[in-house]
């Protein structure tokens, strides 16, 4: 199917657009109220309307997209996969940020709160929010019509000890802390705004517009429209989403399937931490017409054997055959309670439903067109095989990259691809542990040897998994040197398996592959290059978000920390220039001075932490060699 008969097919419905390139990357993620109207105003006059867009427009080889119910739902996700994903194209936020929520605190006398981060208290959360204009002003809202407390005092046992604050006596607060009011009237008015941010009740709003058309019938028409704005923003909040939820803690997926002639497509939807992080889809073979309870059976046994990670819930349409051993077998597979559910109603209903709405699309739509293209995947699989002499087509193959900073932390990453298409389940992500400094070969060597071993072990006891099944061809990004790291850690292990190697040109982009000592070098233009250049683009991109998650959350360490006069600035530029923890450790204060962000405060810092050298001592050392100014 050509690009404009999908357009053609792009259905009247909100949701999001995820435009990817030659190469099968995602390039730009994009939300849309119509996803019909708004792809194709990018192969349209908006195309050219500046050069950012005009590039995207011209790298843009496919596209596919995620149908929600709302455009609330269209922005949520929009965010979460652009947090996951890093498209080139979309601006992304380097702090983090996400959107706010409604919090409910859990005390006495509860406060209402605006927040950005989920904690573990105990409290009642709300949202999250896109529309943060709206959530400041319901606030201010809830502040003037309920007269909540905003002070953080503890009032757990108030007995009129505290002095009342400026909102009292301008009318704001009842002031709880002098005991003005009791404790049932303030948690009915806790209970009523909890209803409305629940979406179980809307006397909030019936009341404000009562009190707008009182105003409008007395002429009051400044009074009036300042209300009318305030339901507006309380509309805006009521409006019901089901991509995100408020449990930090909750790990499912969410599986629906769509019947073919002779094939079930299974979608299934990966929610971690509370959000969409994913999808995947399956095709299953059913040539004898089986029932829901024996397709949910088989494929949840399939994919589920093969998965290092199995989420706390999985939500399907159906209850498989032998539930409750199904539920055993996974419980135990996980360490910890899996269940198994069939909701009837509620959010777990409203999430199953728009699983199957994007089953159904996708089979009705692109059914013929996914199975074309992994019969064009195998063809090109077997066009590898012949150009490197290969001894079979390589159905399942891995690639390994590795991601550090001037050698701190390093981190690998393991991607997976069967017939050619990525298998994200079975994607893995390793922390460097036995090695120190910037040393990609050691590291890689760390990486293979704990994959292999483990994959041995689980195939000795019959465990299924992503490590138990070894692939055909092993990519390594790099020539001869990773090439024989990794058959070193193979023979070591007495494992048959072929290796071959990418490597790149002058200007870093791939060239070729070499296999037994012997470079194949590829027409870019050629299927097999496109795949192996994927594949390649798709092991870097997966270690390159790792190292920067484990970033964001400020998980690197280094011997630099806790240095005094030594900050994020000075410890980069250290690092950049002299690329190991081990120089700067043995570095004169001429040497660290050296370093563009140094000056002698900080260098002697650094000087006298690695030698344990008292200030005064360091001084008669200075004064011996060299005269510094400060």
């Amino acid at each position: 199917m050509n690009l404009e008969d999908k357009l053609n097919k792009l259905p009247d419905l909100p949701g999001v657009y995820l435009m990817k390139d030659k190469n099968d990357n995602i390039i730009y993620i994009g939300k849309a109220k119509s996803l019909k109207k708004r792809v194709r105003q990018y192969f349209g006059s908006y195309a050219n309307s500046n050069a950012k867009v005009k590039s995207m427009v011209e790298h843009i080889h496919d596209f596919e997209y995620i149908i929600v119910e709302n455009e609330m739902e269209s922005l949520i996700l929009e965010s979460n996969l652009i947090k996951d994903n890093h498209p080139k194209y979309n601006i992304i936020l380097r702090d983090d940020k996400q959107y706010p929520y409604i919090k409910i605190v859990n005390e006495r006398y509860p406060r209402v709160l605006k927040t950005r981060k989920i904690l573990k208290d105990d409290s009642e959360y709300f949202g999250p929010y896109p529309a943060v204009g709206a959530v400041n002003e319901v606030l201010k809202l809830f502040e003037k019509n309920y007269k909540l407390r905003t002070c953080s005092l503890n009032l757990e046992n108030p007995d009129g000890k505290y002095r009342p604050c400026l909102n009292y006596f301008i009318g704001k607060c009842m002031a709880p802390c002098q005991g003005n009011v009791d404790d049932k009237t303030y948690d009915e008015m806790i209970e009523e705004i909890r209803r409305f941010l629940s979406g179980k009740d809307t006397n909030i709003i019936k009341k404000l517009e009562k009190e707008m058309r009182d105003f409008s019938e007395k002429l009051d028409f400044e009074k009036a429209a300042s209300i009318r704005d305030d339901i507006v923003y309380l509309k805006l909040l009521n409006e019901k989403q089901i991509i995100s939820n408020t449990d930090i803690m909750e790990n499912r997926d969410v599986i629906a399937m769509a019947r073919g002639i002779e094939e079930i497509l299974v979608q299934v939807f990966f929610i971690r931490a509370g959000k969409i992080i994913g999808r995947e889809h399956y095709f299953l073979k059913d040539y004898f017409n089986n029932d829901a309870p024996k397709l949910a059976n088989a494929f949840i046994k399939q994919f589920y054997g093969g998965l290092a990670f199995i989420p706390k819930e999985i939500v399907i349409e159906s209850e498989p055959e032998e539930l409750e051993i199904l539920q055993k077998f996974l419980s135990e597979k996980r360490e910890g309670k899996v269940k198994i559910t069939v909701p009837q109603r509620g959010e777990k209903k409203d999430l199953l439903n728009m699983v199957k709405k994007n089953a159904l699309d996708m089979l009705n739509k692109y059914g013929d067109r996914y199975k074309n293209r992994l019969k064009n995947n195998i063809d090109t699989l077997k066009q590898l095989q012949n150009i490197i002499n290969l001894p079979k087509y390589p159905e399942r193959i891995e690639a390994y990259d590795i991601s550090n900073t001037y050698g701190i932390e390093s981190v690998g990453s393991m991607v997976v691809f069967e017939n050619g298409i990525a298998k994200k389940s079975d994607y893995r992500k390793f922390k460097i542990k036995s090695v120190n400094g910037p040393n990609d070969y050691e590291s890689l060597k760390e990486v293979l040897t704990r994959r292999f071993t483990r994959g041995i072990n689980e195939k000795k006891f019959n465990i299924e998994s992503s490590f138990s099944k070894l692939p055909d061809l092993i990519m390594m990004d790099g020539g001869k040197g990773q090439i024989n790291i990794a058959k070193s850690v193979l023979d070591k292990l007495n494992l048959d398996i072929e290796v071959c190697g990418l490597v790149k040109d002058d200007f870093h982009t791939t060239r070729g592959i070499i296999y037994k000592n012997k470079e194949y070098n590829m027409n870019v233009a050629s299927q097999v290059y496109k795949m192996i250049y994927r594949i390649q683009e798709e092991a870097h991109r997966f270690a390159i978000n790792y190292h920067r998650s484990r970033r964001s959350q400020n998980i690197f360490k280094s011997e630099l920390d806790g240095i005094d006069n030594i900050g994020p600035k000075r410890k980069s530029d250290l690092m950049q220039h002299f690329n190991s923890i081990d120089r700067i450790k043995s570095a004169s204060i001429d040497e660290l001075l050296e370093v563009k962000s140094m000056n002698v405060r900080s260098a002697e810092s650094i000087y006298n932490y690695f030698r344990n050298i008292k200030n005064q001592d360091m001084d008669n050392n200075i004064n011996n060699s060299n005269d510094y100014h400060y």
